[in-house]
Protein backbone atom coordinates (compact mmCIF):
# COMPACT_ATOMS: atom_id res chain seq x y z
CA UNK A 1 0.00 0.00 0.00
CA UNK A 2 0.87 3.77 -0.66
CA UNK A 3 2.00 5.34 2.90
CA UNK A 4 0.45 8.44 1.78
CA UNK A 5 -3.16 9.58 1.79
CA UNK A 6 -5.43 13.01 0.86
CA UNK A 7 -6.54 14.57 3.66
CA UNK A 8 -7.67 18.00 4.50
CA UNK A 9 -5.45 19.17 7.38
CA UNK A 10 -5.40 21.80 9.48
CA UNK A 11 -2.71 24.15 10.19
CA UNK A 12 -3.99 27.30 11.91
CA UNK A 13 -7.37 28.23 12.35
CA UNK A 14 -8.56 29.36 9.00
CA UNK A 15 -5.51 27.65 7.52
CA UNK A 16 -6.97 24.31 6.26
CA UNK A 17 -5.01 22.88 3.18
CA UNK A 18 -6.23 19.73 1.23
CA UNK A 19 -2.92 17.64 0.87
CA UNK A 20 -0.97 14.22 1.65
CA UNK A 21 -0.26 12.87 5.05
CA UNK A 22 1.19 9.92 5.86
CA UNK A 23 -1.22 6.41 5.86
CA UNK A 24 -1.65 5.81 10.15
CA UNK A 25 -0.18 2.75 11.53
CA UNK A 26 -2.20 0.13 13.62
CA UNK A 27 -1.10 -1.62 16.31
CA UNK A 28 -2.41 -4.25 18.61
CA UNK A 29 -6.30 -3.67 18.63
CA UNK A 30 -6.22 -0.92 16.15
CA UNK A 31 -8.17 -0.80 12.83
CA UNK A 32 -7.38 1.25 9.81
CA UNK A 33 -11.11 2.36 8.19
CA UNK A 34 -10.96 3.40 4.59
CA UNK A 35 -13.48 6.71 5.00
CA UNK A 36 -15.89 6.90 2.74
CA UNK A 37 -17.94 9.76 3.72
CA UNK A 38 -17.49 12.31 6.50
CA UNK A 39 -20.23 14.99 7.85
CA UNK A 40 -19.48 18.66 8.99
CA UNK A 41 -20.41 19.48 12.20
CA UNK A 42 -21.55 22.67 13.62
CA UNK A 43 -18.46 22.31 16.40
CA UNK A 44 -16.10 21.52 13.15
CA UNK A 45 -16.65 25.11 11.47
CA UNK A 46 -16.01 27.30 14.98
CA UNK A 47 -12.94 24.63 15.25
CA UNK A 48 -11.46 25.05 11.75
CA UNK A 49 -11.98 28.68 11.30
CA UNK A 50 -11.71 29.97 14.64
CA UNK A 51 -10.49 28.19 17.49
CA UNK A 52 -8.86 25.67 16.15
CA UNK A 53 -7.09 22.02 17.07
CA UNK A 54 -5.40 21.17 20.18
CA UNK A 55 -2.38 20.96 18.04
CA UNK A 56 -1.35 21.36 14.70
CA UNK A 57 -1.11 19.74 12.31
CA UNK A 58 -4.43 18.22 13.06
CA UNK A 59 -6.91 16.24 10.40
CA UNK A 60 -10.45 17.61 11.64
CA UNK A 61 -13.86 15.38 11.16
CA UNK A 62 -15.59 13.68 13.81
CA UNK A 63 -18.59 11.90 12.19
CA UNK A 64 -17.76 9.74 9.40
CA UNK A 65 -18.15 5.73 7.91
CA UNK A 66 -16.36 3.60 5.75
CA UNK A 67 -14.58 0.43 5.28
CA UNK A 68 -11.87 -1.65 7.48
CA UNK A 69 -9.18 -2.06 4.90
CA UNK A 70 -6.66 -3.73 7.84
CA UNK A 71 -6.86 -4.59 11.21
CA UNK A 72 -4.13 -5.21 14.37
CA UNK A 73 -3.11 -8.53 15.26
CA UNK A 74 -5.47 -8.58 18.74
CA UNK A 75 -8.54 -7.71 16.68
CA UNK A 76 -11.52 -10.09 16.98
CA UNK A 77 -15.15 -8.26 16.34
CA UNK A 78 -14.24 -6.82 12.78
CA UNK A 79 -12.73 -7.96 9.58
CA UNK A 80 -11.44 -6.38 6.44
CA UNK A 81 -14.25 -5.34 4.66
CA UNK A 82 -16.83 -4.30 6.91
CA UNK A 83 -18.68 -1.52 6.62
CA UNK A 84 -18.45 0.44 9.66
CA UNK A 85 -18.93 3.89 11.53
CA UNK A 86 -17.01 4.94 14.31
CA UNK A 87 -17.46 6.50 17.51
CA UNK A 88 -14.75 9.47 17.87
CA UNK A 89 -14.62 9.61 21.81
CA UNK A 90 -10.89 7.54 22.60
CA UNK A 91 -11.88 7.13 26.66
CA UNK A 92 -8.92 6.58 29.19
CA UNK A 93 -10.71 3.56 30.53
CA UNK A 94 -9.48 4.72 33.88
CA UNK A 95 -11.16 7.49 35.74
CA UNK A 96 -13.68 7.17 37.94
CA UNK A 97 -16.62 8.33 35.44
CA UNK A 98 -15.05 5.46 32.71
CA UNK A 99 -15.32 2.87 35.45
CA UNK A 100 -19.47 3.73 35.86
CA UNK A 101 -19.69 3.58 32.10
CA UNK A 102 -20.23 7.48 31.97
CA UNK A 103 -17.80 7.55 29.23
CA UNK A 104 -18.44 11.62 28.00
CA UNK A 105 -17.56 12.55 31.49
CA UNK A 106 -14.11 10.98 30.88
CA UNK A 107 -11.41 13.21 32.66
CA UNK A 108 -8.39 11.83 30.07
CA UNK A 109 -9.88 11.15 27.02
CA UNK A 110 -8.50 11.91 23.61
CA UNK A 111 -10.73 12.40 20.41
CA UNK A 112 -10.70 12.09 16.55
CA UNK A 113 -10.69 15.03 14.93
CA UNK A 114 -9.65 17.43 17.28
CA UNK A 115 -7.12 15.93 19.92
CA UNK A 116 -5.87 13.54 17.43
CA UNK A 117 -6.51 12.97 13.29
CA UNK A 118 -9.50 12.19 12.16
CA UNK A 119 -11.77 11.80 9.28
CA UNK A 120 -11.45 13.82 6.98
CA UNK A 121 -8.93 11.99 5.52
CA UNK A 122 -8.94 8.70 2.97
CA UNK A 123 -7.64 6.86 6.26
CA UNK A 124 -7.97 6.81 9.89
CA UNK A 125 -7.75 4.64 12.81
CA UNK A 126 -9.21 3.66 15.99
CA UNK A 127 -9.32 1.16 18.53
CA UNK A 128 -11.50 -1.78 17.84
CA UNK A 129 -14.29 -1.08 20.38
CA UNK A 130 -14.57 2.37 17.98
CA UNK A 131 -16.28 0.61 15.19
CA UNK A 132 -20.11 0.13 14.85
CA UNK A 133 -20.79 -2.32 12.25
CA UNK A 134 -23.26 -0.84 9.00
CA UNK A 135 -26.63 -2.12 8.46
CA UNK A 136 -26.25 -3.42 4.60
CA UNK A 137 -29.13 -1.46 3.96
CA UNK A 138 -27.10 2.11 5.36
CA UNK A 139 -25.33 3.94 2.61
CA UNK A 140 -21.90 5.46 3.57
CA UNK A 141 -23.55 9.00 3.82
CA UNK A 142 -26.19 8.14 6.68
CA UNK A 143 -23.34 5.65 8.70
CA UNK A 144 -21.49 9.26 9.07
CA UNK A 145 -24.77 10.87 10.61
CA UNK A 146 -25.05 7.89 13.67
CA UNK A 147 -22.71 9.91 15.30
CA UNK A 148 -24.90 13.13 15.61
CA UNK A 149 -28.22 11.35 16.48
CA UNK A 150 -26.37 9.15 19.07
CA UNK A 151 -25.49 12.85 20.43
CA UNK A 152 -29.02 13.85 20.09
CA UNK A 153 -30.46 10.47 21.28
CA UNK A 154 -28.32 10.78 24.14
CA UNK A 155 -29.81 13.91 25.26
CA UNK A 156 -33.12 12.63 24.40
CA UNK A 157 -32.51 10.03 27.28
CA UNK A 158 -31.91 12.36 29.87
CA UNK A 159 -34.36 14.48 29.38
CA UNK A 160 -36.46 12.16 28.94
CA UNK A 161 -40.22 12.27 27.14
CA UNK A 162 -43.35 10.08 28.28
CA UNK A 163 -46.06 8.74 26.35
CA UNK A 164 -48.01 11.88 25.82
CA UNK A 165 -45.91 14.76 26.27
CA UNK A 166 -45.79 18.05 23.82
CA UNK A 167 -41.90 18.23 22.69
CA UNK A 168 -40.86 22.09 21.87
CA UNK A 169 -37.55 21.71 19.37
CA UNK A 170 -36.09 24.99 18.98
CA UNK A 171 -33.29 25.01 16.15
CA UNK A 172 -34.26 22.59 12.85
CA UNK A 173 -30.54 21.27 11.94
CA UNK A 174 -29.45 17.94 12.26
CA UNK A 175 -29.52 17.95 16.03
CA UNK A 176 -33.11 19.43 16.10
CA UNK A 177 -34.63 17.13 13.33
CA UNK A 178 -32.91 14.73 15.16
CA UNK A 179 -34.42 15.17 18.44
CA UNK A 180 -37.94 15.94 16.59
CA UNK A 181 -37.94 12.17 14.92
CA UNK A 182 -36.69 10.66 18.81
CA UNK A 183 -39.72 13.01 20.73
CA UNK A 184 -42.07 10.99 18.56
CA UNK A 185 -40.25 7.82 18.55
CA UNK A 186 -40.35 8.08 22.66
CA UNK A 187 -43.83 8.51 22.63
CA UNK A 188 -44.58 12.63 22.27
CA UNK A 189 -48.15 13.04 20.66
CA UNK A 190 -47.29 16.53 20.28
CA UNK A 191 -44.01 17.19 18.12
CA UNK A 192 -43.81 21.57 17.69
CA UNK A 193 -40.44 22.91 15.42
CA UNK A 194 -39.11 26.33 15.80
CA UNK A 195 -36.16 27.71 13.25
CA UNK A 196 -36.13 30.93 11.49
CA UNK A 197 -36.00 29.17 8.08
CA UNK A 198 -39.21 28.51 6.85
CA UNK A 199 -37.62 25.68 4.29
CA UNK A 200 -36.37 24.09 7.50
CA UNK A 201 -39.54 24.01 8.86
CA UNK A 202 -40.94 22.39 5.60
CA UNK A 203 -38.16 20.02 6.36
CA UNK A 204 -39.17 19.36 9.45
CA UNK A 205 -42.79 18.94 8.70
CA UNK A 206 -41.81 15.78 6.38
CA UNK A 207 -40.11 14.42 9.29
CA UNK A 208 -42.49 14.18 12.05
CA UNK A 209 -43.27 17.54 13.33
CA UNK A 210 -46.97 18.37 14.04
CA UNK A 211 -46.66 22.02 14.08
CA UNK A 212 -43.96 24.25 13.39
CA UNK A 213 -43.33 28.14 14.15
CA UNK A 214 -41.36 30.58 12.69
CA UNK A 215 -39.24 32.15 14.84
CA UNK A 216 -40.05 35.84 16.03
CA UNK A 217 -39.74 38.12 18.94
CA UNK A 218 -43.33 36.81 19.47
CA UNK A 219 -41.76 32.90 19.41
CA UNK A 220 -42.92 31.74 23.24
CA UNK A 221 -46.43 33.64 22.89
CA UNK A 222 -46.78 31.99 19.36
CA UNK A 223 -46.60 28.67 21.29
CA UNK A 224 -47.88 29.33 24.40
CA UNK A 225 -50.99 30.33 21.86
CA UNK A 226 -51.18 26.69 20.22
CA UNK A 227 -50.77 25.06 23.47
CA UNK A 228 -53.47 26.84 25.32
CA UNK A 229 -50.86 29.08 27.66
CA UNK A 230 -50.21 25.86 28.86
CA UNK A 231 -46.32 25.16 27.86
CA UNK A 232 -44.65 22.07 26.80
CA UNK A 233 -43.63 19.20 29.34
CA UNK A 234 -40.33 19.00 27.31
CA UNK A 235 -38.63 21.60 25.41
CA UNK A 236 -35.32 20.64 23.86
CA UNK A 237 -32.83 23.35 22.84
CA UNK A 238 -30.51 23.09 19.81
CA UNK A 239 -29.75 26.33 18.24
CA UNK A 240 -27.38 27.11 21.00
CA UNK A 241 -28.12 30.77 20.74
CA UNK A 242 -28.61 33.28 23.96
CA UNK A 243 -32.07 33.78 22.67
CA UNK A 244 -33.82 30.29 22.41
CA UNK A 245 -32.07 29.37 25.46
CA UNK A 246 -33.88 32.11 27.69
CA UNK A 247 -36.81 31.70 25.68
CA UNK A 248 -36.82 27.86 26.72
CA UNK A 249 -37.53 28.52 29.92
CA UNK A 250 -40.36 30.53 29.30
CA UNK A 251 -42.00 27.63 27.11
CA UNK A 252 -41.77 25.08 29.15
CA UNK A 253 -44.75 24.33 31.77
CA UNK A 254 -44.82 24.01 35.91
CA UNK A 255 -42.93 21.11 36.08
CA UNK A 256 -41.10 20.96 32.40
CA UNK A 257 -38.16 19.74 31.50
CA UNK A 258 -35.16 21.84 29.06
CA UNK A 259 -32.57 20.16 27.79
CA UNK A 260 -29.67 22.12 26.25
CA UNK A 261 -28.09 20.56 23.57
CA UNK A 262 -26.88 23.97 22.12
CA UNK A 263 -23.48 25.20 23.04
CA UNK A 264 -23.39 28.47 24.73
CA UNK A 265 -21.08 30.80 22.13
CA UNK A 266 -21.55 33.99 23.85
CA UNK A 267 -23.19 35.28 27.88
CA UNK A 268 -26.34 33.86 28.56
CA UNK A 269 -28.21 36.29 30.60
CA UNK A 270 -31.46 36.11 32.05
CA UNK A 271 -34.04 38.25 32.57
CA UNK A 272 -35.73 38.21 36.31
CA UNK A 273 -38.87 36.81 35.25
CA UNK A 274 -37.19 34.26 32.56
CA UNK A 275 -35.06 32.82 35.97
CA UNK A 276 -38.23 33.44 38.28
CA UNK A 277 -39.54 30.36 35.67
CA UNK A 278 -37.12 28.12 36.87
CA UNK A 279 -37.68 28.71 40.55
CA UNK A 280 -41.49 29.25 40.52
CA UNK A 281 -42.47 26.71 37.61
CA UNK A 282 -40.29 23.76 39.20
CA UNK A 283 -38.20 23.41 35.95
CA UNK A 284 -35.92 21.29 36.00
CA UNK A 285 -32.48 22.19 33.07
CA UNK A 286 -30.54 19.61 31.49
CA UNK A 287 -27.39 19.28 29.67
CA UNK A 288 -25.74 16.68 27.56
CA UNK A 289 -22.88 16.40 25.55
CA UNK A 290 -21.86 13.69 23.47
CA UNK A 291 -23.59 9.98 23.14
CA UNK A 292 -21.60 7.27 24.84
CA UNK A 293 -22.89 4.86 27.53
CA UNK A 294 -22.05 1.30 28.72
CA UNK A 295 -20.99 -0.48 27.29
CA UNK A 296 -18.75 1.48 24.96
CA UNK A 297 -19.73 3.14 22.91
CA UNK A 298 -22.90 3.01 24.36
CA UNK A 299 -26.75 2.17 23.57
CA UNK A 300 -27.52 4.97 21.87
CA UNK A 301 -25.50 3.89 18.63
CA UNK A 302 -27.07 0.53 17.94
CA UNK A 303 -30.70 2.23 18.66
CA UNK A 304 -30.20 5.07 15.82
CA UNK A 305 -29.24 2.26 13.77
CA UNK A 306 -32.43 -0.09 14.90
CA UNK A 307 -34.91 3.17 14.47
CA UNK A 308 -33.00 3.64 10.72
CA UNK A 309 -33.46 0.43 9.69
CA UNK A 310 -37.35 0.00 11.20
CA UNK A 311 -38.25 3.08 8.85
CA UNK A 312 -38.73 5.42 12.29
CA UNK A 313 -35.62 7.22 11.70
CA UNK A 314 -35.10 8.82 8.43
CA UNK A 315 -31.23 10.85 7.54
CA UNK A 316 -31.57 10.92 4.08
CA UNK A 317 -33.47 14.31 3.88
CA UNK A 318 -31.63 16.15 5.66
CA UNK A 319 -28.53 16.30 3.75
CA UNK A 320 -28.47 19.41 1.50
CA UNK A 321 -24.71 19.37 0.04
CA UNK A 322 -22.05 16.41 -0.54
CA UNK A 323 -18.75 17.45 -2.18
CA UNK A 324 -15.99 15.84 -2.56
CA UNK A 325 -12.98 16.15 0.38
CA UNK A 326 -10.60 18.42 -1.99
CA UNK A 327 -13.26 21.06 -2.00
CA UNK A 328 -12.71 21.36 2.12
CA UNK A 329 -10.71 24.39 2.48
CA UNK A 330 -13.43 26.11 -0.08
CA UNK A 331 -17.14 24.65 1.50
CA UNK A 332 -15.71 25.49 5.32
CA UNK A 333 -15.52 29.20 4.18
CA UNK A 334 -18.44 29.46 2.36
CA UNK A 335 -20.11 27.59 5.18
CA UNK A 336 -18.65 30.23 7.58
CA UNK A 337 -19.76 33.18 5.17
CA UNK A 338 -23.36 31.33 4.98
CA UNK A 339 -23.05 31.94 1.35
CA UNK A 340 -25.96 29.27 0.68
CA UNK A 341 -28.30 27.32 3.08
CA UNK A 342 -27.87 23.94 4.50
CA UNK A 343 -28.64 21.57 6.69
CA UNK A 344 -26.49 18.77 6.96
CA UNK A 345 -23.12 18.89 4.97
CA UNK A 346 -21.24 15.58 3.71
CA UNK A 347 -17.37 15.13 2.42
CA UNK A 348 -17.17 11.95 -0.13
CA UNK A 349 -13.71 10.82 -0.27
CA UNK A 350 -12.33 8.67 -2.90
Amino acid sequence: MNRNMNAAVLHAPAHLQYEQASIPKIHGSEVLVNVKAAGVCGSDLGRVMKTGTYHFPTIPGHEFSGEVASVGPKVTKVKVGDRVALAPMLPCQKCEYCEKGDYGLCEDYNFLGSRTDGGFAEYVKAPEQNMVILPEEMTFHEGAMIEPAAVTLHGMKIVGVNVGDTVVVLGCGPLGLFALQFARIMGATNVIAVDISAEKLELAKTLGADQVVLASNDTVSDIKNLLGDKGAQVVVETAGVAQTQEQSLRIARKKGRVLFLGTAHHDVVLPPKSFECIVRNELSLHGSWNSYSAPFPGVEWHATIDYYKSGLLKMQPMITHVFNLSKAPTVFRDLVDRKYPFTKVLFEIN
